[in-house]
């Protein structure tokens, strides 16, 4: 199943095509094109929003959108241009439901629950990664979570998607000067904690295991089964 599911979409099928299979129902491709950018998406989600399970509902309720919308797709951004500002919308609206409900509700922040029980769980998905990389990546995911929110996007996608200054600028709306002095300066901020230590871990920040990949996929295909 995941040799077809991956073998799908040809890398080199453009934009447009994929769109059109499917928006004429092939939920094969649709699989197929939630692998090909599953990994971007998550990691652009989880930097806006600082929650590994808030930015896996993300994914699934932007699939959802997309799917439906796909047939209006014409071209005029790169598709994962256009997915990754569906991502972007999503978070700014979950944002802004959470900044609303904690007006009204004193809510305890999530960040204040011990990290041993999700750190574990990372170092079992990844048993060929030495223990010590992964301890400097969890200190990485921290630091950037600390970084204001236009350094950590710029950050996710420059150096951990290795997206271009133009790729980048246009997925997040902004001048490519923008996307140069904010990359300069997040990773300033970042080597200030890490020094050396960060050239060996941004690679890996926010990993996205085969299982979550899967995982996300699955449930998208089984709510489309339960809405057709």
């Amino acid at each position: 199943m995941t040799t077809d599911i991956a073998s799908s979409v040809p890398t080199d099928e453009d934009d447009i095509s994929i769109a059109r299979r499917v928006a004429g129902g092939d939920q094969v491709a649709f699989a197929g094109l939630m692998r090909r950018y599953n990994r971007r998406l998550y990691r652009l989600a989880r930097a806006v929003l600082k929650d590994p399970t808030e930015a896996d509902d993300v994914l699934q309720e932007v699939y959802l959108s997309a799917y439906q919308s796909l047939p209006q797709f014409r071209g005029d951004a790169a598709l994962s241009t256009w997915l990754s500002r569906l991502v972007l919308n999503e978070c700014s609206g979950r944002l802004r439901r959470n900044h609303r409900r904690q007006n009204v509700i004193p809510m305890v922040s999530s960040t204040n629950r011990p990290e041993v029980d999700s750190v574990a769980a990372r170092e079992s998905e990844l048993p060929d990664k030495a223990i010590g990389r992964a301890q400097i990546r969890d200190i990485l995911e921290h630091k950037l979570d600390e970084l204001p929110e236009p350094f950590r996007l710029v950050f996710v996608l420059r150096s951990v998607e290795e997206l271009s200054v133009q790729d980048t600028a246009l997925t997040l709306d902004i001048p490519e000067d923008t996307v140069r002095s904010r990359h300069f300066r997040a990773r300033s901020l970042l080597r200030e904690a890490l020094a050396q230590e960060i050239d060996l871990a941004e690679r890996d920040v926010f990993e996205f295991g085969g299982g979550r990949c899967d995982g996300v996929i699955a449930r998208v295909l089984a709510r489309l089964s339960e809405q057709s």
